[in-house]
């Protein structure tokens, strides 16, 4: 297969980097941190350790939720000028749960190349790891701090019938297992991966009241992510009394004997056959009085 030669000029290069171990670092990803134009990230601090891992000498620059405004057009003007910059967050994807959401939406738009060069990820690394349901999930990374905005969310999480990724700071992490145990219950699925490939990887379950009796015991560190269960399916609803009765009479009408009717009406509508022959002895008495 021939394969483009990267990093192609004026092409934004979306990279994950590791999560936790160094070696989760594709070839592909270091071979374009150590050829790009620049390189956007959340803290030249941090970046500037895995560049030097890797032997990287390109440029660094922040960009990060304060500076947006400032940055983003210096990027697209880079961008426009044939350089190649690649994204990178602390940890993981860019774009989930950061800035660079915003850096890529404003690139496409403005007519220029992003290519993803594909990485660690927390959210899947501790769904696929949780035991929990994965062929469908939702992902609502950090929760509203306070206020009304953080208990219509939560409310809503509750009665989602699909597993919940959640993140959250390690300082925050009991109060919001404790929301989530007052509005979904303490025996719901939980999972709380923390370290994820590192050398204190931890995922701490399997219910949200044994992650609370864990972490009051154990302070939690490093940043969390939730893996939640979904939501169990309500419990059939009754019919409305009057529609058993008719159904009741309308095979009483075919020929089949009372008995028989319950006993049928029973085992196709999922109803007590003793609640359905006394709605029918009621009705009897309805109508003698």
């Amino acid at each position: 297969m021939i394969q483009r030669l990267e990093p192609a000029p004026g092409v934004l290069y979306v990279v994950g980097t590791p999560i936790g171990h160094l070696g989760d670092l594709s070839p592909r990803a270091k071979s374009i941190l150590m050829k790009v134009t620049a390189i956007a990230c959340e803290d030249t601090r941090h970046s500037s350790k895995l560049l030097k891992s890797i032997g990287s000498n390109s440029p660094l620059f922040s960009f990060h939720k304060h500076n947006i405004q400032s940055r983003l057009p210096r990027i697209l003007d880079h961008l426009e000028k044939g350089q190649s910059i690649a994204l990178i967050s602390d940890a993981g994807l860019p774009g989930i749960s950061d800035p660079g959401e915003l850096l890529v939406a404003a690139s496409r738009k403005a007519g220029h190349e992003v290519i993803c060069i594909p990485g660690p990820c927390a959210a899947t690394t501790a769904l696929v790891s949780s035991g929990l349901p994965c062929n469908t999930f939702c992902f609502e990374g950090f929760l509203p701090n306070s206020g009304n905005t953080r208990k219509q969310k939560i409310a809503e999480i509750s009665k989602e019938p699909r597993t919940t990724i959640i993140y959250e700071a390690p300082h925050k992490l009991l109060k919001l297992l404790g929301d989530l145990e007052e509005a979904c219950g303490a025996d719901r699925p939980l999972q709380v991966a923390r370290e994820l490939t590192k050398i204190h990887e931890e995922q701490i379950g399997p219910t949200i009241s044994s992650a609370i009796h864990h972490f009051q015991k154990k302070k939690p560190i490093g940043e969390c992510t939730l893996i939640l269960g979904g939501a169990p399916p309500p419990p059939p609803s009754n019919p409305p009394t009057e529609e058993l009765i008719k159904e009741l009479r309308t095979l009483i009408q075919t020929g089949l004997s009372a008995s028989d009717a319950t006993r049928q009406l029973a085992a196709s509508s999922g109803q007590s056959k003793r609640m359905l022959y006394s709605l029918l002895h009621k009705e009897k008495l309805d109508k003698a009085n």
